[in-house]
């Protein structure tokens, strides 16, 4: 009787303490929260003015005005010519342009002053060899069947010389485009390496058309067992 009373007590002394420190806690939790927090604020380590190209304030816009874009006015022949960007780099128009717009296949005003044969006499640069030839391989379609003309697995090419611009070069300021005379919002330190001695002037790129090249991967045992298999043939290996 004694000692079931004794385990009475003490369960109740742990419930109490239990309970006390449960009303305790909640009252803790409770003062915690009507403490007055501080927010939590992130630290700018990006100002305003290193984002993008722009130097001004970013909520004012009365007072902030882009460059202009202004491209050269000078006449065809009468500009000084801009150096390739790099060796074989598609040069840059020095000249006004604006009575030249749109080219056609029909209509290229370019070719009055940029062909070849009238170049020197023009003061002009000349239009290159590579725009003489047709790098498109004629492959072969009856209707049904098509094969390809060449085997690129051999590096294989299909360059014709043409007696005539290609009609793949006509437009001109696909690759060609005038310069900007206006400042620059990012200042360029570019520096050409030219390979060749008149690579700012000059195009080389017809040198090396014909060059060998050897990057096509080695031909496996495997390769050559799955020749004739149906993957990669759109009628089915047959």
């Amino acid at each position: 009787m004694k000692l079931a009373s004794k385990v009475t007590i003490t369960l109740a002394s742990v419930a109490a303490a239990m309970l006390f420190a449960g009303c305790g806690g909640s009252s803790d939790a409770e003062g915690a929260k009507s403490a007055p927090q501080k927010e939590a604020t992130a630290k700018p380590t990006v100002t305003e003015k290193s984002l993008g190209l722009r130097k001004t304030d970013l909520y004012s816009e009365d007072t902030t005005t882009a460059d202009k874009t202004l491209y050269h006015t000078e006449a065809a022949g009468t500009s000084t010519k801009i150096n390739r960007a790099f060796q074989d780099a598609p040069p840059m128009i020095p000249h006004d342009v604006a009575d030249f717009l749109p080219i056609t296949k029909s209509n290229n005003a370019c070719t009055g002053c940029h062909m070849p044969e009238v170049a020197p006499a023009m003061g002009a640069t000349p239009i290159p060899p590579s725009h003489f030839l047709d790098m498109r391989p004629k492959h072969n379609f009856d209707g049904k069947q098509f094969t390809k003309s060449i085997d690129n697995m051999k590096n294989e090419t299909d360059v014709k010389k043409l007696t005539h611009l290609s009609q793949a070069r006509f437009n001109c300021s696909q690759c060609h485009a005038p310069q900007t005379t206006g400042a620059l919002a990012v200042e360029n330190t570019f520096e050409a390496n030219y390979i060749k001695e008149d690579g700012a002037s000059r195009s080389h790129w017809d040198e090396v058309i014909y060059d060998e090249l050897d990057t096509a991967p080695a031909v496996t045992a495997d390769d050559i067992a799955n020749e004739n298999s149906p993957a990669g043939h759109l009628d089915g290996g047959h």
